[in-house]
């Protein structure tokens, strides 16, 4: 099964701002061709897709987006991290092979057979993960030869309770979650972030997930680009573990457009064009 268009999405923003929501497992779509080699019947294949995805994200990104008073640009994943997983290192650096979770997953959310261990992942890699990686590097790119800089903000959702794939599901988990990252995360971005989000019942840092996106050309090497990673526990926004968005969706949509605000001005206060 081919596609006549790439299944990512870049959604332009204003020409002159430097942010990047990137949307990466906010949807359920599993090609035919890839369903066949699941070994999960449809109905734990569905219950592993309200699990593992991070439900309502791109829906939220594009109202931050419609609503923020320099629009920013979203990079948005039209497939489900089932296919591949584009956060993940596509080699032996990523930890999450330890669960049957690096770029191709082998194991479910409740570490369970998802497909065959002997499946080579390098098809999957070559004909999903490298493009992807590609265009978000490209869309970097084009950021920082219009901008100067550029600011990938990572649009994520977790669990209220842990699952039993997580490394590091023993720590605090609260409403929001900031990853950060030595190099691409100033202290500036975090604080910006913390102010953003502090009406939700605390912010928390690195804890359960950490860590930022950004494209490998770019990491430890160009301090241009800089990440945070935003991770809205669920309850937040929605029943778990894969229900419809609720009010929390549009609250948190206009935290987000506020640290976008933020993020958009070059002094970082809040203000308009």
């Amino acid at each position: 099964m081919g596609h006549a268009v790439p299944p990512f999405r870049l959604l332009p923003g204003a020409p002159t701002s430097p942010v990047l929501l990137h949307v990466p497992h906010s949807a359920r779509t599993v090609p035919d061709h890839i369903r066949a080699g699941i070994e999960l019947d449809d109905d734990a294949l569905n219950l592993e897709l309200d699990h593992i995805t991070d439900s309502h994200t791109a829906e939220l990104a594009s109202a931050a987006a419609a609503s923020a008073p320099v629009t920013p640009w979203r990079f948005v994943n039209g497939l489900s991290r089932l296919v591949i997983d584009p956060e993940r290192f596509p080699d032996e650096r990523e930890e999450m092979l330890a669960v049957g979770m690096g770029a191709v997953y082998t194991q479910t959310s409740h570490r369970e057979l998802l497909r065959s261990s002997d499946l080579d992942p390098q098809p999957l890699i070559d004909r999903y993960f490298h493009p992807y990686a590609a265009a978000m590097t490209a869309a970097v790119d084009e950021r920082l030869a219009a901008t100067g800089r550029a600011v990938i903000i990572d649009v994520h959702s977790y669990p209220t309770a842990p699952l039993p794939y997580e490394l590091h599901g023993s720590g605090p988990r609260p409403p929001i979650c900031l990853g950060t990252d030595a190099f691409h995360t100033p202290p500036h971005l975090l604080a910006q972030a913390e102010e953003a989000f502090a009406g939700f019942g605390g912010t928390g840092v690195n804890s359960p997930f950490a860590g930022t996106y950004v494209p490998l050309k770019h990491y430890g090497a160009d301090p241009r680009v800089s990440a945070l990673m935003v991770e809205i526990r669920r309850d937040v926004y929605m029943p778990e573990p894969g229900g419809p968005a609720g009010r929390g969706l549009t609250e948190v949509a206009a935290a987000l457009a506020g640290l976008v605000d933020m993020v958009s001005n070059p002094d970082g206060a809040k203000g308009h064009p």
